[in-house]
């Protein structure tokens, strides 16, 4: 992955040919070039010789994960082949997962955000593991704790965006978290700031290189993780269907290609991931897309999975409680005229989310898998099975979740542009956190627009006339 330059090895040349260093007497400079030039090589040496010029070649193999499926499963499955041994394991372990992600989804939106923050650190650590190893970097003065200490910084970042933009009101009543909300940026900054001075202070002259290496190891795993992992946040305030439905359709793709790739799987598809075929790549696109089409008709049905979540102070929890917006309310199509054939009517009844669950569906199937294999690709590389040993038959968390994040930036850009438009909810937060003037301006300023809109009668204020008269709506009355 890190072709290193040998410093002794001379510079490389056209066609990537390593030059020699050049010959006494050849330089213009004649004796004294060459003394000179001799001099600087001997500095350079002095000064970057201890680094680590490993090449791919070097990279150590990892000793492969210990196996840790439960004992009762060993036993049960001891007479089958091996290939029928993790078939039976993988599919258990599935059902037992699925199992429990709908039992978070009964427990509600802020379950769901935990499990999403659970994830990302698990995906983190595993990544951040293979990086330790790797590198032989355990002794590498701060690293591990200078790791942790960024991802625990982007998270306060993030996080502290999703609070100021959704939990306005909970945070008007909390003085310590105005002042958090108010500078948290600027708090962001100097946290990170203060992550990247401390890594500048621990650099050790015998690990500069790796030091760096493992820097940009640390930020862009930090990318991959805590900025997907955002955004799938992102979209489950949308509506937990926006959450439950991309998912799911990613599930779906990687069982039933799976499936169908066992069963039926005889063409290779891609040299990266050995073990997938043709078979289960267009197995998995059919039905992944008439899964999608299925749950998007199912879900769209209840105000739980439709409705924005919403942060409601008065009852201090999440709500999911509004009027269904046009995408989950039936409307009729026109069939074309092929379909008015077969199946012998002229419309037909659609959520219009369904129509858009394709677009998803067809995503999670076609380009979502491309995160998995770059993932295989990313182990080949470092020559190691699965990321970690977390889920028997399965590999690493990061193993089970390598295309999620491709999905959720999918979603996050399709709702962005497609879909949403301004968000009432959050108008109001953001309102609710001004200081009364502002709000007083803004209802004057919106009272007005309406009132030219013909939205709004205007109102009509009492007069006092020169004799002592006052006219209201109500009633008339005279001062004296």
């Amino acid at each position: 992955m890190m072709l290193e330059l040998r410093h002794r090895g001379g510079c490389p040349g056209p066609g990537g040919a390593v030059a020699p260093p050049p010959r006494e007497g050849e330089a213009a400079g004649g004796d004294h070039e060459t003394e000179s030039t001799s001099d600087k090589e001997t500095d350079i040496d002095d000064r970057y010789g201890d680094l680590d010029s490993r090449a791919d070649s070097d990279i150590p193999d990892i000793p492969p994960s210990s196996d840790r499926t439960p004992e009762i499963l060993k036993k049960a499955l001891s007479g089958l082949s091996s290939r029928w041994k993790n078939w039976w394991i993988r599919g258990i372990l599935t059902l037992t997962m699925i199992s429990l992600f709908f039992l978070i989804i009964y427990m509600g939106s802020f379950m769901l955000m935990l499990l999403v923050l659970g994830i990302q650190v698990k995906c983190f650590h595993e990544i951040i593991t293979i990086g330790y190893r790797v590198y032989r970097s355990y002794d590498l003065p701060w690293f591990r704790t200078l790791s942790w200490y960024f991802l625990l910084c982007v998270n306060y970042f993030f996080y502290g965006e999703t609070v100021a933009d959704y939990f306005a009101t909970f945070v008007q009543r909390e003085e310590q978290l105005q002042f958090l909300i108010r500078y948290h940026r600027f708090i962001s900054f100097a946290l990170y700031l203060a992550g990247f001075c401390m890594f500048v202070l621990s650099l050790v002259k015998k690990h500069y290189r790796l030091q760096f290496y493992m820097f940009a190891w640390t930020h862009v795993t930090l990318l991959i993780t805590v900025t997907q992992s955002h955004l799938v946040i992102q979209n489950l305030f949308e509506g937990m269907i926006w959450f439950l439905v991309p998912i799911s359709s990613v599930i779906c793709n990687d069982i039933t290609a799976y499936l169908f790739g066992f069963f039926f799987g005889r063409t290779p598809l891609i040299k990266l991931s050995p073990k997938k075929t043709w078979e289960g790549f267009i197995g998995g696109f059919f039905s992944t897309v008439i899964f999608g089409f299925i749950a998007a008709y199912v879900l769209s049905k209840y105000q739980y999975f439709v409705c924005p979540v919403e942060y409601r102070s008065d009852v201090n929890s999440f709500v999911t409680e509004c009027e269904p917006s046009e995408l989950f309310q039936l409307r009729s199509y026109s069939l074309p005229p092929f379909l008015k054939a077969v199946l012998r009517q002229e419309t037909v009844s659609l959520y219009p989310f369904q129509i858009h669950s394709v677009a998803l569906s067809t995503f999670a199937s076609l380009i979502g898998p491309f995160g998995g294999f770059f993932a295989s690709g990313f182990k080949r590389a470092f020559k190691i099975k699965d990321f970690a040993n977390t889920i028997p038959g399965h590999g690493g968390i990061m193993d089970r979740f390598d295309c999620q994040y491709l999905m959720a930036t999918f979603v996050h850009v399709y709702i962005t542009s497609f879909i949403r438009g301004p968000n009432p909810s959050r108008v109001l937060q953001q309102l609710l956190v001004l200081q009364p003037e502002q709000q007083l301006n803004i209802y004057k300023a919106l009272k007005t627009h309406l009132i030219e809109k013909g939205l709004l009668q205007p109102t009509l204020k009492p007069e006092v006339f020169s004799e002592g008269l006052c006219w209201t709506p109500q009633h008339h009355h005279r001062h004296r």
